[in-house]
């Protein structure tokens, strides 16, 4: 991927970005660029990739400029502001903003191509037993307040941190907390 810690921001309704210190207006020339973003959208936020496919449907016989619309209307909708907290860090995490628009609140697509929900890929059973995790609670008492085997929690979270390419309960923690797996419900 090319992410290198990108700011994206709106100047007079087009998208610029900012890496490594040069700033330019993304183009579909911006090839290489527009493909790894839209797989990420397509990856991490599968809801926000299926709403913009619809909107864009009539450009997708010219998948260049399908792709670049796709990732100008993402970009337009969640990284606006030229700020210094990158919008997309070479890890791949997104930084999402406030973005001002006449139709928040109303939009079908808030909460959809406006801030979207992640899609962390973790099955109903793994995010029962990892939410007391987050919130602190040891494997025991999660097997014991669950009723469920200290062996099937044990098999659970080890599933779902391979699910998640993470390691430890430290990276669990941080990852649930970056891409706001549990919403502030846990």
């Amino acid at each position: 991927m090319l992410f290198d810690n990108l700011e994206f921001f709106t100047y007079e309704a087009e998208v610029w970005y900012r890496k490594d210190g040069a700033v330019a207006r993304l183009t579909e020339s911006d090839i290489d660029l527009i493909r790894d973003i839209a797989e990420m959208i397509a990856t991490f936020y599968p809801d926000a990739f299926k709403a913009l496919s619809g909107e864009y449907v009539s450009c997708a016989p010219n998948q260049p400029y399908y792709r670049f619309r796709i990732v100008s209307r993402f970009i337009r909708c969640n990284f606006a502001h030229l700020d210094h907290i990158p919008d997309i860090t070479a890890s791949g995490q997104c930084n999402f903003e406030v973005v001002q628009c006449p139709l928040r609140g109303e939009c079908r697509y808030d909460h959809v191509i406006c801030r979207p929900s992640f899609a962390h890929r973790l099955s109903a059973a793994e995010l029962r037993v990892l939410a007391p995790l987050y919130r602190g609670m040891s494997e025991a008492d999660i097997a014991e307040s669950l009723c469920l085997s200290a062996h099937t929690v044990h098999n659970h979270i080890r599933n779902a941190y391979t699910r998640l390419g993470i390691h430890s309960r430290a990276e669990f923690m941080k990852y649930a907390s970056l891409h706001d797996i549990f919403n502030g419900k846990v």
